[in-house]
C-alpha cells in the first residue's frame, strides 16, 4: 500500500481509505489484525516535506501473556508522522537525536509506505505485557491448567530442598 506523493498538489489534502486486514497484517507479527483498517489522514505538504496527520482505526488479536489465550484489542490511534526525502537523510556517522527526529521518517521514490507507517503505529500500541483482563489467574506452574476456566490440585507452594536445614533451625527455638 504504497501513498503516491505526487498526486498531492495542494498544501492540504485528505486522505481517506479502509483497508483490509490481509493487506496490513505481516507475516510472524505478535498480533493480527482482525477488522479492517479505516486511516484518515491530512496531508500537509510543503515542497518535498510532507506531515500525515490522522487516525487508524481497527481491532487487533494479541495473545494473553499470562493465559496464553488470544484477545481482542481495540486499536484507535492518533497519527503525526513528519516525512522528508531519503536524499536528507543525514551521512553522519553519528548524532544525538533530537525530539523532532522521533516523528519523523524518510520516503523515497515519491512514495509512502503506509504498510510500514501502520505497523510501527500497531506496535507502539501493544501494551508491554498483553493481558486478556487485568485480573486474569493465567497457566498453572505444575500442571499447565488454564486457571481463569478452571482450578487445579496442584500444591502451590514451593520450597528449595537445599533450605530444608534452615526450615528446620527455625523450629529449635
Amino acid at each position: 500500500m504504497l501513498l503516491d506523493l505526487t498526486r498531492y498538489r495542494l498544501p492540504v489534502s485528505q486522505f481517506g481509505r479502509t483497508f483490509p486486514p490481509n493487506e496490513v497484517e505481516q507475516e510472524g507479527a505478535v498480533y493480527g489484525v482482525v477488522r479492517p483498517v479505516q486511516v484518515d489522514l491530512e496531508i500537509h505538504k510543503d515542497k518535498d516535506r510532507f506531515h500525515l496527520v490522522g487516525r487508524a482505526k481497527t481491532e487487533l488479536e494479541l495473545q494473553c501473556g499470562r493465559c496464553l489465550e488470544p484477545f481482542r484489542m481495540p486499536f484507535d490511534e492518533a497519527i503525526d508522522v513528519r516525512y522528508l526525502p531519503a536524499s536528507e537523510l543525514s551521512s553522519e556517522d553519528e548524532r544525538e537525536v533530537e525530539e523532532e527526529d522521533l516523528d519523523t521518517s524518510y520516503y523515497r521514490d515519491d512514495q509512502i509506505d503506509l504498510n510500514e507507517l501502520l505497523r510501527e503505529q500497531f506496535y507502539l500500541a501493544l501494551p508491554m505485557k498483553p493481558l486478556c483482563r487485568d485480573e486474569c489467574a493465567g497457566l498453572c506452574s505444575q500442571c499447565g491448567a488454564n486457571l481463569n476456566l478452571t482450578t487445579c490440585s496442584c500444591e502451590t507452594g514451593w520450597t528449595d530442598p537445599r533450605l530444608a536445614a534452615l526450615k528446620d533451625l527455625g523450629r529449635g527455638r
